[in-house]
């Protein structure tokens, strides 16, 4: 064949080069199970047996409220088709693993209080955690959320991180797996950086690891969206992570309020939330980072059926939104909670998926299906659902395809 230039290495070499980078910063989804949610619970109130007594407290609701299919059906608005199904997993899900990840909180959850009251919860906190851990009764991901370092709670924050580590090293001799640490309200990418370099000296002082601490950022503040001079300013925080960033989680009220909503339009699913969690997206996306959304703040005043399908309407509501965003996560902060988390995120998995499971199938065999011929982008899309459905719960691993 002949060619009218002469040569391109130089070029190829440079387009690699390019390449590479591109890889470099953009490496892809992030590896493993994700969960679907976050359990806060606050410090003070944290115990060895939480997480079971949660599962226990909702699935007694669940009993309570929605004996049947027929009732279940009727609370989350579900075809009765689906009901059972769905029904017959949140239950199993809420006996055998009611909370997938746990954040014990000495931030906006636990207050702020004198030191040697929070040095004594410290210790509490952490013959908890090694209690239920010496009985595997610690939930797949766990961990602790300090105080912002944007008012004035960083001396606080690194004396309670220090701490619980020091003290649970010295009870256990090892740090248990799934461990993370929240790092909330940031407002300058500056402060991510002043903490990698108190976890760098904190890891030498405890003879860890080098990179065994990581942690996930709270976006809540207008700040975080958009720097001073208008860029926005996801990306510097994540680059000043210096590669310890797990996840990036929407704090809900702090931003609403920031953006001075009144009371009654801080909500999940109000437009500006949605606003800011797209420009999360966009910031995130194939760097390895997980989104979560942030929380729902109606709960039950008390165990009655109106209060209690009140509560679960609303939340299954705000969680379907969520997954319809592509938000795979959120918070939970109480036991009644977990049935409408579960009740939304199979019932999402489940509708369809039959279909989901043949589009991968006939793509894999390189047959068309039901009038689609389908792009390996969206087979990658229809595989991460069937993934995240399997490792919920949802659906049994044997849907999906072969490696």
């Amino acid at each position: 064949m002949n060619l009218s230039v002469s040569s391109f290495d130089d070029l190829s070499a440079r387009i690699a080069a390019v390449r590479d980078e591109h890889r470099e910063r953009f490496p892809g989804g992030a590896d493993g199970r994700q969960p679907v949610h976050t359990v806060y619970v606050p410090a003070d109130r944290f115990s060895r047996s939480t997480p079971a007594d949660f599962g226990a407290e909702a699935l007694r609701l669940l009993n309570t409220h929605t004996p049947g299919a027929g009732s279940f059906g009727a609370a989350f608005g579900l075809d009765p088709e689906l009901a059972g199904p769905v029904r017959e997993r949140v239950a199993a899900k809420l006996a055998r693993e009611p909370i997938e990840d746990v954040r014990i909180d000495f931030e906006d959850g636990y207050g702020v209080r004198p030191d040697d009251e929070e040095d004594a919860h410290i210790a509490q906190v952490v013959e908890a955690v090694a209690a239920a851990y010496q009985v595997k009764g610690l939930p797949h991901y766990w961990g602790v959320r300090v105080k912002s370092f944007a008012d004035g709670g960083h001396d606080r924050a690194m004396r309670t991180l220090d701490g619980f580590l020091t003290a649970l090293r010295d009870r256990l001799g090892r740090l248990p797996g799934g461990f993370t640490i929240t790092f909330p309200k940031v407002v300058a990418a500056d402060h991510v950086a002043l903490f990698v370099e108190y976890l760098d000296r904190l890891e030498t002082a405890l003879g860890l690891p080098s990179g065994i601490l990581r942690f996930e950022v709270q976006v809540e503040t207008t700040e975080a969206i958009f720097t001073p001079d208008g860029r926005i300013g996801l990306p510097g925080i994540a680059a000043a992570a210096g590669g310890r960033l797990t996840a990036a989680h929407f704090g809900v009220f702090d931003y609403t309020a920031a953006l001075g909503l009144p009371p009654e339009e801080q909500r999940l699913d109000h437009p500006a939330c949605d606003f800011a969690r797209h420009v999360m997206q966009v910031a995130f996306a194939g760097t390895g980072v997980r989104l979560s959304d942030g929380s729902s703040n109606v709960i039950p005043r008390n165990d009655g059926p109106d209060e209690v399908n009140a509560t679960w309407q609303a939340h299954a509501a705000q969680v379907g939104h969520s997954l319809r965003h592509g938000f795979y996560q959120g918070w939970d902060l109480h036991p009644a909670h977990l049935p409408s988390r579960y009740a939304a995120v199979y019932a999402f998995h489940l509708t369809g998926a039959d279909e989901v499971i043949g589009r991968v199938r006939a793509w894999h065999e390189q047959a068309a299906t039901g009038g689609v011929l389908d792009e390996p982008a969206t087979i990658r899309a229809l595989t991460d659902r069937l993934r995240r459905a399997v490792d919920c719960g949802a659906l049994d691993e044997s849907v999906l395809p072969a490696p």
